[in-house]
C-alpha cells in the first residue's frame, strides 16, 4: 500500500475514533447533569434551596445549554431571595428555549417580586399566549394578582375568573378573588369564594385570615373570631397569627 494513503487511511480513523469520543464523553456529561439536576429538584420541591442550588450549579458546570436546568437555577434563586440572579438564569432559559412558557411565568412572578409591574405583565401575557402550555391558570391568577397590586379591580377580577374558569378548584385563585371583592367590599362575594377555599384547602391560615377580615367586615363577629381562631391554631408564630391576635382585641 502507498506510504502516503496508508498513513491518511490512519488519519481518518483517529479521527473517527476521536469523534466517536468525544460524542461518548458528551452524553456522559449530559447523564451526569441531569442526574444532578433532577436531585436538585427534589430539593427544591422540599424548599432545600442551598441543596437544591448545589445541584444545580454542578449540573451547569456539566450542560450549561440545558433550558430546564437553567429555570431550575432561577427557581432555587427566588427561595433564597436572589432575586436578580433568578432573572438572568429565566431569561437564558428563554434564550435557550424562547417557547418555554414555565420560564416565562417563572420571569413574571420574580418581577412581581420586585413590583416591576410592566415587566410581569408582559411575561405572564406571553406564558398566556402559548397555546401549548399546560397550566395557563398559573399566569393567568398571577396577572389577577398584579392587577390587584396595581388596585386595578376590574382588570383582577377578569383574570381571576379566566383562571377559575379552566380550574374552578384553584385555591390561589380562590383566595385571590376574594381579596379582589373585599378591595371592592363586595363582602358576601368573597366570603362565597373564600369558604369554598377552605373545603378545598382547609389547612390554609391565610384563607382563615381573609375570611376573619371578610366576616369582620359584614359584621358576624361570631364567624370572623372563628376564623382567627383558626390562623393562630395553624401558625401560631406567623405574622398572620400576630394580625389575628390584634383583630380579635378590636373584637372583644
Amino acid at each position: 500500500m502507498n506510504t502516503h494513503r496508508f498513513f491518511g487511511l490512519c488519519c481518518i480513523f483517529l479521527v473517527l475514533v476521536l469523534a466517536a469520543c468525544a460524542s461518548t464523553n458528551s452524553e456522559q456529561r449530559k447523564k451526569e447533569a441531569e442526574a444532578a439536576r433532577n436531585l436538585g429538584e427534589a430539593y427544591l420541591r422540599e424548599r432545600k434551596y442551598t441543596m437544591a442550588l448545589t445541584k444545580f450549579l454542578k449540573a451547569e458546570a456539566l450542560n450549561p445549554d440545558d433550558p430546564f436546568l437553567q429555570n431550575d437555577l432561577g427557581l432555587a434563586y427566588m427561595g433564597k431571595e436572589k432575586y436578580d440572579q433568578a432573572i438572568r438564569h429565566f431569561k437564558k432559559a428563554l434564550d435557550l428555549k424562547p417557547d418555554y412558557a414555565p420560564a416565562m411565568n417563572s420571569l413574571g412572578n420574580a418581577y412581581s417580586v420586585q413590583k416591576r409591574w410592566d415587566s410581569a405583565i408582559e411575561y405572564y401575557t406571553k406564558a398566556i399566549d402559548n397555546v401549548l402550555y399546560a397550566t395557563p391558570y398559573y399566569p393567568l391568577s398571577n396577572l389577577g394578582g398584579v392587577y390587584y397590586e396595581k388596585k386595578e379591580y376590574k382588570l383582577s377580577e377578569q383574570y381571576y375568573l379566566k383562571a377559575l374558569e379552566i380550574k374552578p378548584d384553584f385555591v390561589y385563585a380562590l383566595r385571590g378573588i376574594a381579596r379582589t371583592y373585599i378591595a371592592q367590599d363586595r363582602i358576601q362575594e368573597a366570603i362565597v369564594k373564600l369558604e369554598k377555599a377552605l373545603k378545598i384547602a382547609p389547612d390554609q391560615p391565610l384563607l382563615y385570615h381573609d375570611l376573619g377580615k371578610a366576616c369582620q367586615l359584614s359584621g358576624d363577629y361570631k364567624k370572623a373570631r372563628y376564623a382567627y381562631e383558626k390562623v393562630i391554631e395553624l401558625a401560631p408564630d406567623s405574622p398572620a397569627a400576630d394580625e389575628a391576635q390584634l383583630a380579635l382585641k378590636k373584637l372583644k
